[in-house]
């Protein structure tokens, strides 16, 4: 074993054991808080509500604890026990190695296999966990019919867009990393502006806002923030969750504000207008155009990271491929990037956190500040998410500030 595969084995079980750290950190704290509801939420939240809250979290963490450990043995097995090589010679055994048909069957191999790793998880999660808390609504038909139409897509747009930069690899010279950035880069930005219309509804049905009074409080807000959408829909969310949420989605002429149904029947029209309003934020802020900016050189540098890496024979051999064409290049640097990147996550996090406090901020500016304190608290209640996670564990995995700070704030900002 080179040193390089010594190096990557202790960053996979380092990261591993990092991660059931905190989540056995995060289990305890919120057990430990589970019988008295924070001061801040006593007069909001009833006990019950904390304590099912809680016990959500909880069943969640376990099952990410078994995702973690079965994450680390199933991409072990594919690198260094082999298991990737198993797949190339199975399928160069009908197609020539190092061609487009090999390239793209090996890459569409390692995806099968890796939904197929994820599927019982899945399963669990959907209809073991969410059910047990009241917030799934999938059927199995559901969710067969919607693995169908995924597995379509997946045939449709993905393995033409594998053979393209496999293509671009093999025709574009030893700059090829440059050509398919920009060709990914591309398909991205398109893909913005596709996916509201043509594909989004595949899953989901999509209608005009109905409710008149709520329709003229958005678009006064989107006027005085000086924002244009394409247009206001309801989403059916509620044939598959009882989660809420409200999103944008598109880029440019096809940008549209969407309201899960479920959100609807929860918040009143100021608190729906004070959501959006954070929602804006993001949007005044420039997030998204932030976040392209930094992933897009980043990509590059990992695209020509990857291009060295396939000129170094150890880096194939280090784990556990003999082959080293440009398919299998590829596919290793999926199944290692995760495992290096893993380091990564509280800075990521913090980043996020920031812009989540940035779109609250201009929300106060814009709607009341008061009615989206009693949106996230109406939020925080009925999606049972916990408002005492451990403060370590937040700061390397989430995303959105923990509710007892970002409530804090917002208060301050009323006041």
């Amino acid at each position: 074993m080179n040193a390089f595969a010594l190096l990557f084995l202790a960053f996979l079980i380092g990261g591993a054991l990092a991660g059931l750290v905190l989540l056995r950190r995060n289990v305890r704290h919120v057990q430990a808080h589970r019988d008295a509801v924070p001061a801040a939420f006593a007069a909001s939240i009833p006990l019950a509500s904390h304590q099912r809250a809680a016990d959500y979290t909880v069943a969640r963490a376990r099952l990410s604890g078994v995702h973690i450990v079965a994450n680390a043995a199933f991409v072990l097995v594919l690198t260094l026990g082999g298991g990737l090589q198993a797949v190339h010679d199975a399928w160069a055994a009908v197609l020539a190695p190092g061609g487009l048909a090999h390239g793209v069957a090996l890459l569409g191999a390692l995806g099968v296999l890796g939904w197929l790793f994820e599927l019982p998880l899945v399963l669990v999660r959907t209809f073991v966990i969410e059910k047990k808390f009241g917030f799934n609504r999938m059927t199995p038909r559901l969710y067969l019919a919607d693995t169908v139409r995924e597995a379509a897509l997946a045939a449709l747009i993905g393995l033409p867009l594998l053979a393209a930069v496999l293509w671009l690899t093999l025709a574009t010279g030893a700059l090829w990393w440059a050509w398919v950035w920009a060709f990914w880069l591309g398909f991205n930005l398109l893909a913005m502006v596709i996916w509201p219309t043509f594909i989004a509804p595949l899953f989901n049905k999509f209608t005009p806002l109905a409710d008149a009074t709520l329709k003229a409080r958005v678009e006064a807000l989107l006027a005085r923030c000086g924002f244009r959408a394409k247009g206001l829909f309801v989403m059916d969310g509620s044939r598959r969750s009882a989660h809420g949420n409200a999103y944008f989605t598109g880029l440019g002429a096809a940008k549209r504000i969407v309201f899960f149904d479920t959100l609807l029947d929860k918040l009143d029209a100021d608190e729906v207008e004070a959501v959006l309003a954070h929602e804006l934020g993001h949007f005044r802020h420039r997030h998204l155009l932030r976040r392209l900016a930094f992933l897009a050189p980043a990509s590059l540098g990992l695209l020509a990271l990857l291009g060295e890496l396939m000129q170094q024979s150890w880096f194939f051999t280090a784990l556990g491929m003999q082959a080293t064409d440009v398919a299998s290049a590829l596919a290793l640097f999926m199944l290692v990037l995760p495992v290096f990147a893993f380091p990564l996550a509280p800075a990521l996090s913090h980043w996020s956190r920031k812009h989540e406090y940035e779109a609250d901020h201009y929300a106060a500016q814009q709607a009341d500040a008061g009615k989206l304190v009693s949106a996230l608290v109406k939020l925080y209640r009925d999606n049972a998410a916990t408002l005492t996670p451990d403060p370590l564990y937040s700061r390397f995995h989430d995303s959105h500030p923990p509710a007892a700070l970002r409530i804090a704030r917002l208060q301050a900002l009323q006041r």
